[in-house]
């Protein structure tokens, strides 16, 4: 009965959690990944970097549990 809400529910929950994965993928791993090898340019400060990382991984967590809340919107 409550087939497309629910189908529209679970593609808005999983675009949050693609998105999620993509802003720690690239806010995250990849400043980390160029901490660890070096590849930081001079004009950049670590701790600058570090806090974009961390700021990029809370994002995705909140996108992620946003994700989780559209979940709860799925009828019976």
């Amino acid at each position: 009965m409550f087939l497309v809400h629910n189908e529209r529910t679970k593609l808005t929950a999983t675009w949050f959690n693609t998105l999620a994965t993509a802003v720690i993928a690239a806010g995250f791993f990849g400043p980390v990944a160029a901490l660890v090898y070096q590849l930081v340019p001079v004009a950049i400060g670590t701790g600058t970097i570090v806090a974009v990382a961390f700021g990029c991984l809370a994002l995705g967590g909140v996108l992620h549990l946003l994700g989780l809340v559209f979940l709860r919107r799925l009828r019976a």
